[in-house]
């Protein structure tokens, strides 16, 4: 898909406010939101979005934005190439290290040390390699929990790629249900766990939500990961407490840390614990307990 660069320059400190600004706005949007320094003598930095779709309401978006920061600033669109900047953005990315697990893609295998679970995820088109904080933080606590807890029944609802599913199939050898709403990324998530040796625990299903059969058929579970957004977690909190049998664990992510207490609010509010609140790059991921 064709996708359009909207841009701006800015000093360091309103390219931050900016970015900031930016991010709140199109959260819900996923659009990538870039800020790169054009020339530090000057002090000038290009903050810029990826849009695709109605690229006139994004640009009134980011307008009504700098309008409310009280800055004028001139947006410029660049129309990018049809490329595959997913994969072509991940070729140069280096192994990541999360707990026991060793995220890579296929030409970092040999860098596995003994005693780690290899979990490789070549670049694609499902969110999830383990270089963001979100994901990396999953990992390190779905180890700790899995390991305290032994969970016989798994749900990682939002899979992507797959990557917390593999991790957890390959470390607690359960039956992980993972579902998107994305066919595609059904689809690759499936891919992977045949590639990382799992599939005979991992089932990629596209569901839209709790009330798809599927989630019934296979609950309840004693450990939910959802590493979504908050504003869905949120929402999604009473369905999570229904389909997770008491005593068990949920594990969320994909929450920016000035979202933390909304998103323990709306879990306390449906009788869960908090355990854990591990902060990375800006993130956190919770553990709660039913």
């Amino acid at each position: 898909m064709t996708q359009t660069r909207l841009h701006l320059t800015a000093g360091r400190a309103e390219a931050n406010r900016i970015f900031v600004a930016f991010e709140t706005e199109f959260e819900e949007d996923g659009f990538p939101i870039a800020v790169l320094e054009q020339d530090e003598e000057r002090d000038i930095q290009e903050v810029s979005i990826y849009a695709d779709g109605d690229i006139d309401d994004a640009e009134r978006r980011m307008r009504q934005v700098l309008e409310g920061l009280s800055l004028q600033k001139t947006i410029e669109r660049e129309i990018l190439p049809d490329t595959d900047w997913v994969a072509l953005s991940l070729e140069g990315l280096k192994p990541v290290r999360a707990g026991r697990f060793f995220v890579h893609g296929a030409h970092d295998r040999d860098k596995q040390r003994p005693g780690e679970l290899s979990i490789e995820i070549e670049a694609g088109l499902a969110f999830g390699t383990g270089h963001h904080g979100t994901t990396s933080g999953c990992l390190d606590v779905l180890e700790t929990v899995a390991r305290r807890e032994r969970p016989r029944n798994a749900l990682d609802l939002g899979t992507g790629s797959a990557v917390l599913a593999i991790g957890l199939a390959k470390f607690a050898h359960i039956p992980v249900l993972a579902t998107d709403i994305d066919p595609i990324a059904t689809k690759v998530a499936a891919d992977n766990a045949r590639l990382n040796g799992v599939s005979a625990y991992v089932e990629a299903y596209t569901a839209p939500g709790f009330h798809h059969p599927i989630f019934a058929a296979r609950g309840p579970f004693d450990l939910i990961v959802a590493n979504i957004l908050a504003r869905p977690l949120m929402k999604l909190a009473p369905q999570m407490a229904h389909h997770l049998v008491p005593g068990g664990s949920i594990v969320l992510s994909g929450i920016l840390e000035r979202q933390r207490n909304a998103v323990l609010a709306a879990y306390i509010g449906q009788n869960f614990r908090h355990v854990r609140t591990l902060a990375r790059e800006g993130w956190v991921t919770l553990h709660l307990k039913r």
